[in-house]
């Protein structure tokens, strides 16, 4: 499944380890960075793992970029992806770089355990709930977020969203893919979850299937609900079979766990996800989870009922006294990480950034030039240049 389980010589320790890679797919590169590592980890977390004793980074840097961006860019990359392995316990120890006709991103994570660390994606029996800890609709967000810049593509969908949409959609699915999954991975454990697997490149209906084919017992799974980034299923419908969102098969990327729960807890598990999710930053799109579908007798495949309800995961934008303030991607020619920086460092005293970065705030470009007022003249030391 996700990670490949070793059983050491040693006290009956066990290695678990994964790694995973792949393109580019936002236009901020310290983003792109956290996305990556937080893919890497989801592997460890959809085990129930929640701690990382270490992290290697894989980064391809491409021949086709000049000495000047590869110098501005890759840096960013590097400490997106060593912030996350952070926010997530752990460190980057090494790795390996190369030049390569195409720039990818990815790592190795590594952790010894002791066997009720983790738990083994095997155990679900008939009568389980399934529930997705986030919204699916990333890869329809991120694509919809280019075409702005292409008429022909823009013309398809600008009938059932507005370019203001998108840009939300899109910001919301890059919190989404940075955020870490490890806050479900240890309420695996207080449930007593039976199985799970993280929803990626397969998207949710591939990865329902190989998590069923897994189980010990002989199961199915049944999908009826589909939480989805608000107006990302009329864009996926607007473009015919090119995502296929609806049908389960549209690609995701560092996406939710996908959990097999006993009936009895899966709405315990939901309440206190939202209620994490509910910090110092308040809710989001990222944060939450939503009880989409059963477990039953059947021939260990899933399928999603004809006609899903989905449910439209809202974007969220608020504003308050004090608020941690995390800002992804560009707004205008406001330099973001510095806006981050310095209001977190003004309204945030008596709290980490680690925990910052993880309870966040998304504040729309509108709020954003509001809380400008509040920076100083002059950049604080430290600030990301972006």
């Amino acid at each position: 499944m996700d990670c490949c389980v070793i059983p050491l010589r040693h006290g009956g320790l066990s290695l678990v380890q994964t790694t995973d890679f792949f393109y580019p797919l936002v236009d901020d590169p310290y983003m792109m960075g956290k996305i990556a590592c937080a893919n890497v980890l989801s592997d460890l977390y959809s085990m129930g793992i929640t701690e990382c004793d270490n992290m290697l980074m894989l980064l391809s840097v491409s021949q086709k970029m000049n000495e000047k961006d590869r110098e501005k860019v890759m840096p960013l990359v590097i400490q997106g992806f060593r912030d996350a392995a952070e926010e997530g316990g752990t460190s980057v120890t090494g790795g390996q770089t190369v030049i390569n006709p195409w720039i990818i991103v990815g790592g190795v994570a590594s952790v010894v355990c002791k066997p009720n660390d983790f738990i083994m994606p095997d155990g679900a029996v008939p009568g389980d709930v399934l529930v997705l800890t986030k919204p699916l609709g990333t890869q329809v967000a991120v694509n919809a977020h280019q075409w702005l810049d292409q008429p022909e593509r823009w013309n398809k969908i600008k009938l059932v969203v507005t370019k203001e949409d998108v840009k939300e959609a899109y910001q919301e699915a890059m919190f989404s893919m940075a955020s870490l999954n490890r806050t479900a991975a240890g309420l695996m454990h207080k449930f007593q979850a039976h199985a799970a697997t993280d929803v990626t490149g397969f998207g949710l209906l591939g990865h329902a299937n190989n998590l069923a084919q897994q189980q010990q017992s002989e199961v199915s799974f049944v999908i009826h609900n589909l939480p989805i980034i608000a107006k990302m299923a009329a864009v996926s419908k607007a473009c015919g079979n090119l995502f296929n969102l609806i049908q389960g098969t549209s690609a995701e990327t560092s996406g939710g766990l996908l959990v097999c729960l006993p009936r009895e807890q899966a709405a315990k598990f939901c309440s206190e996800m939202k209620s994490h999710s509910s910090g110092p930053g308040g809710p989001g799109v990222a944060g939450g989870a939503w009880i989409i579908g059963i477990v039953e007798k059947g021939d260990r495949r899933a399928r999603i009922i004809d006609k899903p309800r989905i449910i439209e995961v809202a974007v969220l934008c608020e504003s308050g006294a004090e608020v941690f303030l995390t800002v992804f991607g560009e707004v205008d020619d406001v330099n973001v990480s510095y806006v981050d920086e310095c209001i977190m460092q003004k309204t945030s005293k008596q709290t980490n950034k680690q925990t910052s970065s993880v309870f966040g705030t998304r504040l729309c470009p509108a709020q954003l030039r509001g809380r400008l007022e509040q920076l100083p003249s002059e950049p604080l030391g430290g600030a990301r240049s972006v």
